[in-house]
């Protein structure tokens, strides 16, 4: 039979994937603030306590330590559960009971025991967001061992890769842009089985490796496709998706082929998962390197709140764009390109 397919947002992948889960497994626990809401979590959990009751899929009281501390006593006992905080930025107030007890338990009890959580946190910018509701802190969970942290950036790869955090034995970050919510994208109506730790090729080419994360993957689309157009550069686009464990292997393969590499991040300058991918091709592959590779990431500064600050404070395609040319040293007009790129940044 063909694969059914239909164009749906970020959102209602998500919540596909929570629907496919809950009743795959009988079990499993949907909980976090905001979940039984009317905007349900930007969407994302819409109608699940009508389909599955509120013992499943309920609001929790405004305690992040405690309601994280719940699903690793869950989890000792056999029950998986998915907490959602609609903050990251929130959820550090539990960095404890991630680090110290979740990430932990499987390694110090001699894989006899396992911690199936799945954690989902909404990152990124927004109007007036500022410096603590806007942080994108994955390479702070990339350094905790025993932690698994994905970052799609398409509907079908959210949706099939929740299902597969949601029944991994141990616990798995996942981070969602809130712009992201609402892109749509085709998805195939089964789940397909998509496994942790592997990235993606999204436009194939020859002339550099752009290897992206999470919503910077819709810019280095644009770019690319503006580079294609106006200046015959083909960048090959590597969509991360899995930032723990890593897939090496397809980066590898790609700077062979180009020679060159640019990383973009959504986390800040220093020690960030960019500069991370950056060390790892210069130690190991420097030989396929043509030119000094390179990465762009947020300044390591806190995020200013007033729009006056923020518009032309993240990477957007302009800036991709201008770091690619720098980097084949190829001479333009950057005035008019950002004229043309419509640099101004528009809220989503």
């Amino acid at each position: 039979m063909p694969k059914k397919i239909k164009r749906i947002s970020f959102a209602q992948a998500i919540n596909e994937a929570l629907t496919y889960s809950l009743k795959k497994d009988k079990n499993l626990i949907c909980y976090g603030l905001g979940v039984t809401d009317p905007k349900g979590v930007f969407g994302t959990t819409l109608n699940l306590h009508k389909k599955f009751g509120n013992k499943r899929v309920f609001d929790v009281p405004t305690s992040e330590n405690a309601l994280t501390g719940v699903s690793i006593g869950a989890a000792l006992n056999g029950v998986r559960s998915v907490v959602t905080h609609q903050r990251l930025d929130f959820f550090l107030l539990a960095m404890d009971q991630l680090v110290n007890a979740a990430a932990k338990w499987h390694y110090m009890f001699g894989s006899q025991i396992s911690v199936p959580i799945t954690i989902r946190l909404i990152i990124g910018r927004g109007w007036g967001q500022g410096p603590t509701h806007s942080q994108n802190l994955q390479a702070w969970f990339n350094h905790v061992p025993g932690l698994k942290i994905v970052m799609p950036t398409h509907p079908e790869d959210a949706k099939n890769l929740l299902v597969e955090s949601i029944f991994d034995p141990n616990p798995v970050i996942f981070l969602e842009h809130r712009w992201l919510h609402n892109i749509k994208g085709n998805v195939q109506d089964k789940f397909n089985n998509k496994k942790i730790g592997k990235s993606k090729v999204l436009i194939p080419g020859k002339d550099i490796t752009i290897v992206s994360l999470s919503y910077l993957t819709v810019e280095s689309i644009k770019a690319s496709n503006y580079l294609k157009k106006n200046f015959d550069i083909e960048a090959e686009i590597i969509d991360l998706i899995s930032i723990k464990p890593m897939d090496y292997t397809t980066i590898f393969k790609s700077v062979k082929k180009t020679g060159k590499i640019l990383v973009l991040d959504t986390g800040v300058h220093t020690n960030s998962v960019a500069s991370e991918i950056i060390s790892k091709i210069a130690s190991k592959k420097f030989d396929y390197l043509k030119i000094a590779p390179d990465y762009l990431a947020m300044p390591d500064v806190p995020e200013p709140t007033g729009y006056s600050l923020t518009k032309n404070f993240h990477i957007s395609k302009t800036n991709i764009v201008i770091k690619v040319l720098e980097m084949l040293k190829i001479k333009s007009d950057i005035k008019n390109i950002k004229q043309n790129l419509e640099l101004k940044n528009k809220f989503h």
